[in-house]
């Protein structure tokens, strides 16, 4: 008897290194969940914007960090060089470009759409937080999509998707999620894990799912 399909939701935004983290340890649960014999893990990625409100054109993430949370913060983010490096990531805040995400969510939902969905969201992750690109440009965002093998829409910045992403953030948002819950995770079972939480801990999760039925 085929094994069930296991399903994790993941809520979280392209310019939260929590939700890089957690998208991280996720995607390496569900992997090593699949090659343990425990079948396969579909992940859907929901879009959440812990900036819903800000500018498309781009900001040094150090200088936006300065003005709200304090030099003595930023200061401890700049000589902190060992944050990520457990998870494989390099993580060059000096480099970051805060911008509104819509448009890179829009991208996720187009690449999910043709099945590249977790491939799209690490690339988007990386671009934002390793190569200091722009991720609200549309010129950057469409040689990313070439990269991930994402087929460009006929109307790529058609009125219909857009309209279509606002409303799944808005259901989102409605079901309790917020910019201190994400990355929240909600499995099969309804458990629910919120946060970057170890790689261990979504393992277990989806170890403890039971089948339907």
């Amino acid at each position: 008897m085929p094994s069930q399909v296991r399903r994790a939701e993941i809520a979280l935004d392209l310019a939260c290194v929590r939700c890089y983290l957690g998208f991280t340890r996720l995607t390496r649960a569900a992997h090593h969940h699949r090659a343990d014999g425990g079948g396969e893990v579909d992940i859907v990625i929901r879009p959440f914007q812990a900036e819903p409100e800000a500018p498309s054109a781009g900001e040094p993430l150090l200088e936006v960090w300065r003005r709200t949370r304090g030099e003595a913060f930023v200061r401890q983010v700049a000589s902190d060089t060992s944050f990520g490096v457990a998870d494989g990531l390099e993580l060059r805040f000096q480099l970051a470009l805060f911008t509104n995400t819509f448009e890179a969510h829009r991208l996720v939902a187009r690449a999910a759409g043709q099945g590249l969905g977790e491939r799209m969201a690490e690339r988007l992750f990386r671009a934002y937080f390793t190569d200091g690109l722009l991720i609200s440009d549309r010129t950057t965002l469409a040689r990313l999509s070439a990269e991930a093998g994402v087929v460009a829409a006929a109307d790529t910045y058609g009125t219909a998707d857009a309209a279509e992403l606002r409303a799944e953030l808005g259901r989102v948002r409605a079901v309790g999620v917020h910019v201190d819950s994400v990355p929240y995770v909600r499995f099969d079972d309804g458990a629910v894990l919120e946060g970057a939480q170890p790689e261990d801990a979504y393992r277990a999760a989806l170890t403890a799912l039971t089948p339907a039925g």
